[in-house]
């Protein structure tokens, strides 16, 4: 296993056309993914993550910045010693080759084959699925799902020390999606090996890795488990990305260290702030309730989350919407007026110019 840094790495690519301003992919990110650690990037697309698992692939030099393995510069690490593995959207198998070549290469390479039936046996044994009847088969006869099992297997028959994912599952239908999740959480957890994973599937972040880092045009917004991202987002962008169903938000002012909306307010804020300040409120479908007396809203939408046990229902009221989940057996029909209220300790502030949490 291998501990990962970047510092301060920062790559531009030219304009596209005369005129044009070069884009900034990578701008000045500098972190570190300890040994056998899991981090997976989210973010929106054109963002930069893609780029920089390039890069720390050294498929692509940064502008300016470092990235080290283990402390040494990746540009000083040969080739061959830098034991990388990686899984791409398509699978990215060699059309003409058998899945039996493709898998073992590497071991064949150097005059190991003998070791690729035990490894093939050993991955299908912890998937639970076997790929033995797949052997003998092209690109073109696997299915989607397939391909991407050979894909994972290629990578894990090789001796490795990073092992990089790049939206691996992200052709894959719904259930098949969650299968092969399941399927290669079984494997890092047989195969300890430092990874890096993009995505923008927030259930992938969430059951393959360890630490989450939220990246936007270009830069880190945030790094922390999901957890802290979820429940102490560093601004409005974090906030609004993670979770599912997303965060309502509801524009507002402080007035004698309260805060105060169109519909909503009255709740303490810090008393430091300024009469007239700007600020967001933030607050998860979740921590709203029904009572007889509170805010009245206009049903827009009902939907059902019945593994989650709750409905969603999307109500307005003058300029505002907002969602609020409540229990399944609730009878709220579609036109109807309904009354709630949230809950303000619960509630998440936001300097409404600049986006930044306020604490």
């Amino acid at each position: 296993m291998t501990a990962i840094t970047f510092e301060h790495v920062t790559k531009r690519f030219p304009p596209g056309y005369p005129g044009a301003e070069a884009v900034l992919a990578v701008d000045n990110i500098s972190f570190k993914i300890p040994q056998g650690d899991v981090i997976a990037i989210l973010g929106p697309s054109g963002c930069g993550k893609s780029t920089l698992l390039r890069i720390a692939a050294g498929l692509m030099e940064p502008d300016s910045g470092t990235v080290y393995y283990d402390g040494i510069p990746l540009k000083n690490v040969p080739l061959q010693d830098r034991g990388i593995g990686m899984v791409f959207e398509t699978g990215a198998l060699m059309p003409h080759w058998e899945t039996r070549r493709s898998v073992g290469f590497f071991l064949n390479l150097r005059h190991r084959e003998h070791e690729v039936p035990e490894r093939v046996a050993r991955i299908s044994q912890i998937t639970g699925i076997g790929i033995e009847h797949l052997l003998d088969r092209r690109p073109h006869q696997l299915s989607g799902g397939e391909q991407q099992r050979v894909s994972v297997a290629r990578a894990l028959t090789r001796d490795m020390r990073l092992l990089l994912f790049d939206e691996p599952f992200a052709n894959l239908d719904a259930k098949l999606r969650t299968q092969s999740r399941i399927e290669l959480n079984r494997l890092l957890r047989e195969y300890p090996v430092t990874a890096l994973y993009v995505t923008h599937d927030q259930a992938e972040a969430v059951s393959l890795s360890k630490r989450i880092a939220i990246m936007r045009a270009g830069q880190f917004e945030q790094l922390g488990t999901y957890q802290q991202l979820y429940e102490s987002p560093r601004n409005l962008f974090v906030a609004q990305f993670i979770g599912t169903p997303t965060i309502n938000l509801f524009a507002g002012h402080v007035a004698d260290g309260h805060w105060y909306g169109e519909n909503f307010g009255g709740y303490p804020i810090r008393s430091d702030l300024a009469n007239g300040t700007p600020v967001t409120l933030g607050i998860r479908p979740q921590y709203f309730s029904l009572v007889p007396d509170g805010v009245p809203g206009v049903v827009d939408n009902v939907v059902p989350h019945l593994s989650e046990k709750f409905q969603l229902v999307e109500v307005w009221l003058a300029k505002e919407r907002w969602s609020l989940a409540v229990p399944l057996d609730a009878q709220i029909p579609l036109g109807s007026t309904i009354y709630c209220e949230l809950n303000p300790d619960e509630a998440l502030y936001f300097d409404s110019r600049t986006g930044v949490r306020i604490g």
